[in-house]
């Protein structure tokens, strides 16, 4: 007895819920990635903070290299270049530390702004869908068992709608208890079906 995917409702629903689910993750990189570009545009000031505050130190310290080579008060002349190149690091610095802190922020968001999302799937929707492979992998191998049918044949008696089982006979349990193959594969059938699955000769 061979079993493959169902083309009706059943399995048509649970392709279309793994559709949505795949567009919600994509969705929510998505939109995670644009937090974190956002974020890390306010460190522009921090970048242009870092290169003025650089580029006036080396120039603050080449300007005071020239200044001490001029005879007897050179160094007393290089001083003050050296403190205001290293006043000029301290912003350079600042201007680095301003970009990490913004990286790191960005960082955050961009986690947080994810974990709902991906809790919803990860603790909603993946349990569920595994719940139902279990299920389908279990009806897929009492189908091919020998008193497979039986057994899901007495699920489907157990757990279908009253009409779905009186379409398949007037008195669908007394053919069951008789043994009827008809009734028996209709109504394994049909709880197949009900997993999104069914059987093909």
């Amino acid at each position: 007895m061979k079993i493959y995917a169902d083309r009706f409702p059943t399995a048509a629903r649970q392709l279309l819920t793994d559709l949505l689910v795949l567009a919600w993750v994509y969705a929510a990189i998505r939109f995670a990635l644009w937090v974190h570009d956002l974020v890390q545009k306010l460190a522009v000031p921090g970048q242009k903070l870092e290169g003025a505050g650089g580029g006036l130190a080396d120039n603050l310290a080449e300007a005071g290299g020239k200044v001490g080579r001029v005879p007897l008060v050179g160094d007393e002349l290089t001083a003050p270049f050296t403190k205001a190149a290293d006043a000029a690091r301290a912003v350079a610095e600042a201007g680095r530390d301003q970009q990490e802190l913004v990286g790191q922020l960005a960082l955050a968001l961009s986690i947080a702004v994810l974990v709902f999302p991906l809790g919803l799937v990860l603790f909603g929707w993946l349990p569920l869908r595994l719940r139902w492979m279990r299920r389908a992998a279990s009806a897929k191998a009492l189908a091919t068992a020998p008193a497979g049918r039986d057994l899901l044949a007495l699920r489907a008696l157990a757990g279908q709608p009253l009409g779905k089982l009186a379409r398949i006979a007037p008195d669908v349990a007394e053919a069951w208890r008789r043994g009827d193959d008809a009734t028996v594969d209709a109504l394994a059938a049909l709880e197949l079906r009900r997993l999104g699955l069914r059987t093909g000769r």
